[in-house]
């Protein structure tokens, strides 16, 4: 599990809700603990957010081709939300499959072993390079799919391919080999867009997304760094390549839905992978599940109702870091990882 992704996203959180307006007078449901969960449809023009259950939320979203899930990596909450609309979305539409960012494309064919009961569960998560919050927060998904026959697609990019385009930039794809070259998207969308925009204003706060020394990613007057836009260019190949493992399917298997889980940065907003498949497949019904963090949920503020057309309302979890020292010093250490390593497949 990539815990300084869990910085980010929380901090991208924050910047999204900071110039959210108040819905302060909204009747909130009672989330008593971390494992609590409410859905909210925000969609609906015209009218103030309205809460509705996990049964009303799968009638609507059915009838679209592809449910993004967004999550919070480490939130159990979140995962329990998953599994309930993921189960209520297949009863009301058999066909569907299921999209994981937590399984990288090289490992689909054990993936596919695993499912068809070739393999067992620990060559699964060895070989599969499973997260290591598998067994508790995605086996019941992966299980579900597994007993009703629905397909599972490996939809991320490897790791380490994402790793050395941040390191060397995109033109290292082009060194790969034929089959290694498959393991990304085969085309990357990297121009000037509210999202390359987003994503430099997070640079600017914690350079360790993207392996990149904080005095390397500040934007000038002339436009990011050289290091930032590689940090970009290593987000993108993870957004292009889902959004084109889902869109490749979806080509070899019409007629079927895809429900898709990523963390919350890669859809909030309809951006990241999102507008990518759309690029990929303009005609697609595409419906975004975002999660907000309640820190008080009696008194809700702040909240951006636009990250999504439901939002994914979840009690807030423990702070990462209680200082700036404290976070600076984590990031710091994990950057020194990145530094031991070179790129070489």
């Amino acid at each position: 599990m990539r815990r300084p992704f869990a910085v980010f996203v929380a901090l991208s959180l924050a910047a999204c809700t900071a110039a959210a307006g108040s819905h302060s007078s909204l009747t909130m449901p009672a989330l008593s603990d971390l494992t609590s969960f409410a859905l909210m449809r925000a969609d609906v023009s015209g009218t103030s957010p309205s809460l509705i259950g996990v049964d009303q939320a799968a009638d609507l979203l059915k009838d679209y081709d592809v449910i993004f899930l967004g999550e919070w990596h480490d939130h159990p909450g979140n995962h329990l939300a998953e599994m309930a609309l993921f189960r209520a979305i297949h009863q009301r539409a058999p066909r569907v499959a299921l999209s994981m960012e937590q399984f990288e494309r090289d490992v689909q064919p054990v993936l596919d072993d695993y499912m068809a009961g070739r393999i067992g569960e620990e060559n699964l998560m060895s070989r599969g390079r499973a997260w290591s919050n598998y067994a508790e927060s995605y086996r019941p998904l992966v299980e579900y799919a597994k007993e009703n026959g629905l397909h599972v697609i490996a939809a991320e990019a490897p790791t380490r391919v994402v790793r050395c385009v941040g390191q060397e930039g995109p033109d290292f794809l082009s060194h790969l080999g034929t089959e290694q070259r498959r393991w990304a998207a085969a085309e990357l969308h990297l121009g000037n867009s509210p999202y390359r925009d987003k994503f430099m204003r997070f640079l600017a706060e914690d350079g360790a997304h993207g392996q990149a020394a904080p005095n390397e990613v500040a934007s000038s007057n002339a436009g990011p760094s050289a290091a930032a836009l590689r940090a970009f260019a290593a987000q993108v190949t993870r957004d292009d390549t889902m959004a084109e493992s889902i869109f490749l399917y979806l080509q070899k298997n019409p007629g079927t839905k895809v429900v898709h889980l990523t963390g919350a940065f890669h859809v909030e907003g309809f951006m990241g992978t999102v507008e990518r498949l759309k690029l990929r497949a303009p005609n697609l019904r595409i419906a975004v599940v975002a999660p907000v963090e309640i820190e008080h949920p009696e008194i809700p503020s702040g909240m951006d109702v636009k990250v999504g057309n439901f939002l994914l309302l979840l009690r807030s979890l423990p702070k990462s870091y209680v200082s700036d020292a404290e976070m600076n010093a984590a990031i710091a250490q994990t950057q020194m990882g990145f530094a031991l390593r070179k790129c070489d497949l």
